[in-house]
């Protein structure tokens, strides 16, 4: 039944008012995954840089499990309001290859409201494996199928894909090992519980690497990182082809007033964007993009095309 053109008025005026006055309130920001993490970081950077032109506190709740799959439901059952907003990665739209059953459709459950950055992982190891090189981990990795873990930061996520895609590429079968988060997968690896790991920002390897804790592999983007120009790519490494770059969104549960949105993108773009703000993004490992709305979207729906086929060619499950 098509709604009266007065109550659509109507609406419409109050969403106005409402991002007039709009935020009067601290916001908050959901993270699916645990402290340590990427996203963890990026919610808090993000919120960091938020909180002064939207004049309030954002503060990051932390809400992990199921591969981001818990606090992105929440996100998406919140009141439609814009004080509470999802930052999620990757998962976002491939839990749906990787469960028989998600909670969430990542298109029609949420108002987009930017794309904000995209980061290379970087693959580390634990200094007892002998291999420094790709071509020695293939290598490796071939005389003992099977016998070279890696960790996740849970099934589904980020470095389980980086990994299965790693195993189809070069032909061989590193054991993956499911933690809850990257902050303990990170842990795993420098103890030496796993031999592998795909840290998702550069720098947040760095300290372990300068330190000789960890040793760098590759990093997964088709050209060197600025915050770390001595680490080769993986194909330099020695495996043409792979490439692994992830990104970050900033979403509102559906229904949330468009007005809302647009002040919300607004603020993001024009916080982002600065020069000042591009250079610290980029110090940790990320490149800002800071979309639209529709830029997001559109995004987010070749992802969904691009990630189903990996994940039904390579036969990538969660369960």
């Amino acid at each position: 039944m098509r709604r009266p053109l007065a109550f659509m008025i109507l609406s419409f005026t109050a969403a106005c008012a409402l991002a007039a006055e709009y935020p009067v309130k601290p916001l908050r920001i959901i993270s699916p995954f645990p402290p340590g993490g990427s996203v963890d970081l990026v919610a808090r950077m993000l919120g960091a840089e938020l909180g002064k032109p939207l004049g309030q506190q954002v503060v990051v709740d932390n809400r992990s499990g199921a591969s981001g799959m818990i606090g992105t439901e929440l996100a998406k059952n919140a009141a439609p309001d814009g004080y509470t907003l999802l930052v999620n990665t990757l998962p976002f739209v491939t839990n749906q290859f990787a469960y028989g059953k998600v909670p969430y459709d990542p298109v029609r459950d949420f108002a987009p409201v930017s794309l904000l950055a995209s980061v290379a992982s970087v693959l580390v190891a634990h200094p007892s494996l002998p291999a420094n090189s790709m071509k020695e981990l293939i290598a490796l990795a071939r005389a003992k199928p099977g016998a070279i873990t890696y960790g996740t930061a849970g099934a589904g996520t980020n470095p389980h894909i980086a990994g299965e895609l790693l195993n189809n590429l070069a032909k061989i079968r590193l054991l993956a090992v499911h933690y809850k988060g990257g902050g303990p997968a990170t842990v795993a690896t420098l103890s030496g519980e796993t031999q592998l790991y795909f840290v998702n920002a550069i720098p947040e390897a760095l300290p372990h690497i300068q330190a000789k804790k960890l040793k760098a592999i590759g990093i997964t983007a088709t050209k060197r990182n600025a915050s770390a120009p001595q680490i080769p790519t993986m194909a330099e490494a020695g495996l043409p082809g792979y490439e692994f770059t992830t990104w970050q969104i900033l979403a509102a549960p559906r229904g949330t007033p468009g007005p809302v949105v647009a002040t919300l993108n607004d603020k993001v773009r024009s916080t982002l964007k600065a020069p000042e703000a591009v250079k610290r993004w980029q110090e940790r490992g990320f490149d800002v993009i800071a979309s639209t709305p529709e830029e997001m979207t559109a995004h987010l729906r070749s992802e969904i095309g691009k990630w189903g086929a990996v994940f039904r060619e390579q036969g990538i499950r969660a369960e």
